[in-house]
């Protein structure tokens, strides 16, 4: 055997055993959790928020607040979002008489620190690093089409410091890991905003249907509700944001989530229309690719590495989870019901736990994902129409009472 073949061997031989020991840890079961991890979950149809516990016993409810104000009306908790030091959390109640707010509560306790009125239907809410602002957007579901905008509230005094004009039903936002942006999907604009942190002002903003991309700076043009009808395509039919498939021939994208990349290089978009994600260069504000993605693809997350990227799929109850790098979907995963909605990660990036609305009088669902393995690992039920989820901490393992 000459030398030549002789290597070739040798590295096929390794790139097998590679293969064998890569196959090996796919299919090795799922290791127990070592800790306690603790998320809240809001259920829109119950008026609730729940705090689900899991650890080596499974998932389970340990309490639920009420944060309704009338057993006859629904308030509509929508967003969840928690304090950087985990000592409060924020919820949008998505209701309202004329508008909807947020309100915040401590974390220990769920007692009620103070609210404020906000706009139309408040719903995606996030605290800035600092814990200083709270940034949410006025969803806007059930009035005029016509633009809308986003709410700036000072964390310590629930005092709405800034409302900033940004397009027509402004969905999913989140703010860059340093905070100096804001990004959110204008759901009937086919368009992505960036807030400036520092000037609390629209800076750029990017137009998202396929073939069409471009991104362009300020705010995008206002159009009301009379152009929107005339407009058609994504400004008329709503399709998209739910369970129904795009008509055929309709290329629109139907934004509903923007997450930034954790280096701040990146923003994604999921289109859930179109079942694609848009990925954007932040510095050049310029396409990088459009990636396939899950039918209806709805929220999206990234692990605290910046390694993964993870999509709820609202059409395929289903949730993806993608290599950030190179784009590829590493895993598609069954949820435990229909109609799959939040994303959130743990603090040491081993689990994900995936908030599931159900359909009619199903309840609402939380399913742990073990990000090493890519499987579900336990699920729990909470109040129907689960949304709104985030993590609160994690914490050595608590026994069961």
């Amino acid at each position: 055997m000459s030398a030549w073949t002789l290597r070739i061997a040798r590295a096929a031989a390794v790139a097998t055993a590679l293969c064998a020991a890569s196959t090996a840890r796919a299919q090795a079961p799922a290791q127990p959790p070592a800790r306690d991890y603790l998320v809240l979950v809001a259920s829109e149809s119950v008026d609730r928020v729940a705090l689900v516990r899991f650890g080596p016993a499974g998932a389970r409810v340990e309490r639920e607040k009420y944060v309704g104000w009338s057993q006859m009306e629904v308030a509509g908790p929508h967003g969840v979002a928690i304090a950087p030091n985990a000592t409060e959390y924020f919820v949008t109640i998505a209701h309202g008489t004329p508008f909807g707010k947020l309100v915040k509560y401590d974390a220990a306790t769920d007692a009620q620190l103070g609210s404020v009125m906000l706009g139309n239907f408040p719903a995606t809410a996030q605290v800035s690093p600092d814990g200083a602002l709270v940034f949410v957007v006025n969803f806007n579901l059930h009035g005029d089409m016509e633009t809308s905008d986003v709410s700036v509230v000072a964390a310590k005094a629930m005092v709405e410091i800034a409302r900033i004009r940004t397009c027509t039903m402004p969905h999913g936002s989140r703010l860059s890991t340093d905070g100096t942006k804001h990004y959110s999907a204008c759901m009937m604009d086919e368009t992505l905003a960036e807030i400036d942190a520092s000037t609390l002002s629209v800076s750029r903003h990017f137009f998202l249907t396929k073939g069409k991309e471009m991104g362009m700076m300020g705010a995008p043009a206002e159009r009301g509700a009379g152009e929107h009808a005339a407009h058609g395509g994504a400004a008329t039919d709503m399709s998209g944001h739910g369970m129904e498939p795009p008509k055929p021939g309709d290329i629109a994208c139907s934004p509903t989530w923007a997450q930034p990349s954790r280096d701040g290089s990146r923003v994604w978009v999921a289109c859930n229309k179109s079942s694609d994600l848009v990925e954007i260069d932040t510095k050049s504000w310029t396409l990088v690719r459009r990636l396939p993605a899950g039918p209806g693809v709805y929220n999206l997350a990234t692990t605290h590495s910046g390694a993964r990227l993870i999509a709820t799929n609202k059409r395929d109850a289903s949730v993806s989870v993608f290599d950030a790098v190179s784009g590829k979907e590493l895993a598609r995963i069954p949820t435990t019901r229909k109609v799959v909605h939040g994303i959130a990660v743990s603090d040491d990036d081993r689990y994900a736990f995936i908030s599931v609305e159900g359909v009619g009088s199903e309840p609402g669902t939380v399913d742990v994902i073990d990000l090493a393995t890519l499987k579900k690992v336990a699920s729990v039920d909470v109040g129907q129409q689960a949304g709104g989820i985030d993590f609160l901490r994690s914490e050595p393992v608590r026994q069961s009472p």
